[in-house]
């Protein structure tokens, strides 16, 4: 019988779910999903527009439905689209087990809106409901960006009883919208007479690429100290997102609902790689440990953390102090905190939009070489 790693089972012990941040159908196929949720404590995958085209780029896996998909002359959205929800249908029936044992806390798997949609509401709500309704597992959970334009359609989203991971958050105070936002589609679905309980919700709140670019920027800094700042961003910023998300579950608007059935949406923390080879490459999992809470890791880092990551229990709620003095450092190092959180987010919906026409390009030329065989 296989063992779950001693130091993955000493993660989640801890209250943190593990995911991992990636999926392919050669994944599924060969049986290493599989073993990661056998050996690896794995109880989610994260999806997003980078990870499937790298999948569809590198996998023999996806021939014969491209071979199908050109004879029935599908156009490139339909192609990406049944391409990607067959890959998340299937990853959502290997973790049927795990949500039926947690009670649908975990075994989800998250699949992304078009992120060209990103900056309109209407038509993330619509792609929202289409991906729920290709893919049609309870399992599955709908991602969209935490955008300004996003959060009106995340209410939506789950005011129609879809469960949904809100990603790209960097900001504190845009965490505090998501949170609100979130709330707000649990009244409405509440009012609309949905069951609480089936909805279930994560907020992605973005690590690595945070200390990138403070890093980056305090380099660029003559205050004294600045130097010293260097790879403590990231984890300061995730921290007071913790005690964001500790201070709304005591308030009376959350114990309302949760009486009524709901759930709280868990913080997940994501870019969890760490992208400085200076720093511990466990960095943004060890020290982001803190009950009722996800972990999506890129598989190098999950594999980090078996082999020697250290788990010490709680290494978030007594580290607020800590963690505001982080950020005031750095603020007076010369560093905007608001911009550098403005400028991740519309990087990160541009990197995504990139990947998005990667995946068309890889899907367009895999048609054209099917048609032609």
């Amino acid at each position: 019988m296989t063992e779950q790693n001693p130091n993955t089972r000493a993660l989640a012990e801890a209250g943190v779910s593990i995911w991992l941040d990636d999926l392919s159908r050669e994944r599924i196929a060969t049986g290493n999903l599989a073993e990661l949720i056998e050996t690896r404590t794995v109880t989610g995958v994260t999806t997003n527009p980078s990870i499937f085209a790298a999948a569809l780029k590198n996998g023999e896996a996806y021939a014969e439905q491209l071979a199908q998909l050109s004879a029935d002359g599908a156009d490139l959205d339909r192609a990406v689209f049944e391409l990607t929800t067959r890959d998340v249908q299937a990853a959502c029936d290997l973790f049927t087990p795990v949500y039926q044992a947690s009670n649908g806390v975990d075994g989800r798997v998250s699949i992304e809106v078009d992120p060209r949609s990103a900056r309109d509401a209407e038509k993330t709500v619509a792609e929202a409901g289409k991906l729920a309704e290709a893919v049609d597992r309870p399992n599955v959970l709908i991602k969209i960006p935490a955008t300004e334009e996003g959060l009106p359609a995340i209410t939506a989203t789950l005011a129609q009883g879809l469960s949904v991971n809100v990603t790209l958050i960097f900001s504190l105070t845009r965490y505090r919208e998501v949170l609100n936002a979130w709330l707000l589609g649990l009244e409405q679905a509440h009012a609309a007479g949905i069951d609480l309980s089936t909805l279930h919700s994560v907020a992605s709140f973005f690590v690595s690429r945070v200390d990138t670019e403070v890093d980056r920027r305090l380099a660029e800094s003559s205050a004294e100290g600045a130097g010293e700042l260097t790879g403590q961003a990231g984890l300061a910023n995730a921290r007071l997102a913790y005690r964001i998300f500790t201070e709304t579950l005591d308030t009376e608007r959350w114990r309302v609902l949760e009486a009524a059935g709901a759930r709280p949406q868990r913080p997940l923390w994501a870019s969890t790689g760490t992208k400085d080879p200076a720093l511990p490459d466990t960095l943004y999992v060890t020290g982001l440990v803190a009950p009722g809470t996800v972990n999506t890791m890129p598989e190098k880092t999950l594999e980090a953390l078996a082999d020697h990551g250290e788990v010490t229990g709680d290494t978030i709620t007594e580290g607020y102090e800590d963690a505001d003095r982080v950020l005031d450092a750095i603020a007076h190092a010369g560093v905007d905190y608001n911009d550098v959180v403005a400028v991740l987010e519309a990087e990160g919906v541009e990197k995504f939009v990139t990947s998005w026409n990667e995946l068309l390009e890889t899907v367009r030329t895999a048609l054209e070489d099917s048609a032609a065989r």
